[in-house]
């Protein structure tokens, strides 16, 4: 079984469904109210663990009710709680979410115990068990970068999903073997606008002259963009009538970690990737809109039949 380990947030999702996005001062009545769990450490985390992985995560809830929750939940998608550091004296992580008819969204997120993970809660013997390590940037820096160091040490092979975008000490480019911004992402972090491929290929290498060994760009629904340097890869976006799009970006980070973790190459990795997000669209909410290891295989075989020859 794939060995994915996953160091970051967890937080409780409470999103509300209206028509259209309010504007600056605006109140949009008339929402429907869904509360999950969320955050995107335990989204990437319960990604890859409904897609056939063997998952520990590394991170940090309050004492408190919300904390309680999401130990449990975690616990019924088959993954411990011993890397869960529980934190006295900050709140559960709380994330605000609002979703307009065309699965566009706002999201605004209270932290709370996800900035205090310690680097010390990385156990070194479980990077020594991971195939993968998948971090993101909604825990402390020094956090993520303790953990990448002791990685490149053991030859774990690295991902870094660098949302949400911030401003990262240079040296932490060179432990990763694989980072994956989205275009909005790509562009705070490299300055370039993103509108095409183009775009995406020359923000892309920014982050290899910092020192990243590859670089996946994800641009929702015109695919991903792979650059090594060499060369770049366009991997386009499978179609799908979308309802909500968070998570979506987990989804894929999830699906790309287990996929690279089972020994596949990233060409073989993307496409379950992309599917695992198109598919993430489909549902509303963080961790109920995650697809399993079934419904991605399902989807892409009726894919395959709807474009061959004989189909």
């Amino acid at each position: 079984m794939p060995r994915v380990l996953v160091i970051g947030s967890a937080n409780l999702d409470f999103t509300c469904a209206v028509e259209r996005l309010p504007r600056e001062g605006e109140t949009v009545s008339g929402g429907t109210l869904h509360i999950a769990h969320g955050g995107k450490g335990a989204n990437q985390a319960v990604a890859a663990r409904r897609l056939g992985a063997e998952v520990r995560l590394v991170a940090a809830l309050g004492r408190d009710a919300f904390g309680d929750q999401i130990v449990e939940q975690l616990a019924a998608e088959g993954i411990p709680g011993e890397g869960l550091q529980r934190v006295p004296d900050s709140p559960t992580g709380i994330a605000l979410i609002v979703v307009d008819g065309e699965g566009r969204n706002q999201i605004a997120v209270a932290p709370g115990a996800n900035h205090r993970l310690d680097p010390a809660r990385v156990a070194p013997a479980d990077l020594e068990w991971a195939q993968v390590l998948l971090c993101q940037l909604e825990v402390p820096p020094p956090t993520v970068q303790s953990a990448l160091e002791t990685a490149r040490r053991l030859s774990v092979f690295t991902i870094l999903n660098p949302a949400p975008a911030r401003q990262l000490p240079p040296e932490i480019f060179p432990l990763v073997d694989l980072v994956t911004p989205n275009e909005v992402e790509a562009s705070r972090l490299t300055g370039v606008q993103i509108d095409g491929l183009d775009d995406a290929a020359r923000a892309a290498r920014h982050f290899l002259e910092w020192g990243v060994q590859r670089v996946i760009v994800t641009l929702g629904s015109r695919g991903a963009l792979l650059c090594d340097g060499n060369s770049a890869q366009h991997f386009p976006a499978f179609p799908v009538r979308v309802v909500d799009t968070v998570a979506a970006g987990d989804a894929f980070n999830g699906a790309l970690a287990t996929g690279l973790a089972a020994g596949g190459t990233l060409e073989e990795a993307i496409p379950l990737a992309n599917a695992a997000g198109a598919l993430a669209c489909t549902r509303r909410g963080a961790q109920p809109s995650l697809p399993r290891r079934a419904e991605v295989q399902e989807f892409l075989r009726q894919l395959k039949e709807k474009t061959s020859p004989c189909g």
